[in-house]
């Protein structure tokens, strides 16, 4: 197991009926910023709840943040936070809302052009205080110090991290996430199970807790993610799948252990170049990935294959197609597209998707061996 340092500072308020909570977290007579998305908060009733929670406070709203975040609404709301003097932020919603407030809270403060914080890493001294009301279960973001913003001008999705922007709190009530699209839920179904791929199916380091751990997070999520879709409304469904998202990203089983996230950093340009859903980029590409460095990441795809789908027969390279196979095959049984052609992306695309690893100098993967033409190789076996 490889060396680390660990904190993870965020409180988690678990369970039905937790928003009520709401005035036990937030300062007492703190101008909060109430930040969402295309409001469908105002259809299902979370609005309501956090409103009335907060009857006490003075509160503001900003709606209208976009499922892949841009810096330009991000703007918008920073301008709004300056203007009324807010003195805190609560994200009602999935990872793209929470992932635009931590970018708000720091652009807030930020000496200098902002967007120098994704492009260049430029580091974040100070933040606003910032809170979660989790709407979705799938990124984690609820409980980690990341996010991935999108500029719409430029036609890129980049990431930053700084331990400033963990949320003070996430309030998760599984009971909120009974009235999302189903599309949704299998998108975070497969986000979340992506999520512990990329920490997990690199080499061995003999990191048992990590490993054992990890296998039991995407045990839960497939099997539980095969449920959901036919029994949305069951709570211990979604309460397992809710807390199985958070802890697939929320730094626990990344610790001491080599990490990949090639199919995260190559999946950034079909989100910018093409639209595509986070988690639809994710399950296009994954499968190239295994299947293109599967000598390197043979014994994790084998362990993984016989724990959480039960393939232990046959010969080993048998066993290696199996397990890829029967990654793909779980996507599609969540109804998610796997193929690149599906979306109408072509081989001429190919080139103007991985430009970005170039301009970005990235050496993605867990040996940094994966430039822009191991990339573009990679996506040309998701055709």
């Amino acid at each position: 197991m490889n060396n680390f340092e660990f904190c993870n500072p965020v409180k988690v308020v678990f369970g039905k009926e937790t928003i009520s909570r709401l005035p036990f977290l937030i300062p007492e007579g703190s101008r909060v910023l109430m930040l969402y998305g295309g409001g469908s908060i105002k259809k299902n009733g979370i609005y309501e709840q956090v409103t009335a929670a907060l009857k006490a406070y003075t509160l503001l709203e900003f709606s209208g943040i976009e499922a892949n975040p841009h810096y330009e609404t991000c703007m918008q709301a920073v301008e709004l936070v300056k203007k009324e003097k807010v003195d805190f932020l609560l994200a009602v919603g999935g990872g793209s809302v929470i992932d635009a407030t931590k970018f708000i809270a720091s652009a807030v403060y930020f000496e200098g052009d902002p967007w120098d914080i994704l492009a260049k890493g430029a580091p974040i001294k100070k933040v606003m205080p910032l809170g979660a009301v989790l709407t979705l279960a799938a990124t984690g973001s609820e409980m980690n110090e990341r996010a991935v913003i999108s500029r719409v001008s430029l036609q890129k999705k980049l990431n930053f991290s700084s331990p400033l922007v963990f949320p003070r709190f996430a309030v998760m009530d599984p009971e909120v996430t009974y009235s999302l699209p189903a599309h949704q839920v299998a998108n975070g179904v497969v986000d979340s199970f992506i999520h512990v791929i990329e920490q997990y199916l690199t080499y061995p380091v003999n990191a048992q807790v990590q490993d054992l751990f990890a296998e039991s997070l995407m045990k839960v999520i497939v099997s539980e993610g095969l449920k959901v879709l036919d029994n949305p409304r069951d709570y211990d469904i979604r309460a397992n799948l809710m807390w199985a998202a958070t802890n697939a990203l929320n730094g626990w089983i990344g610790q001491g252990v080599p990490q990949d996230w090639s199919s995260h950093r190559i999946g950034y340009a079909l989100t910018a170049q093409f639209g595509l859903d986070h988690a639809e980029t994710l399950v296009v590409i994954l499968p190239g990935v295994m299947r293109y460095l599967q000598k390197e990441k043979q014994e994790k795809i084998l362990r993984m294959g016989a724990v959480v789908f039960g393939i232990t027969e046959g010969s080993v390279q048998e066993r290696l197609e199996k397990s890829i196979e029967a990654t793909e095959g779980f996507f599609r049984n969540m109804g998610l597209k796997t193929r690149l052609s599906e979306y109408g992306i072509k081989e001429s695309d190919l080139d103007k998707l991985v430009e970005p690893i170039t301009q970005m100098g990235w050496k993605l993967g867990e040996h940094a061996n994966i430039d822009a033409r191991v990339a573009r190789e990679i996506l040309s076996l998701r055709l």
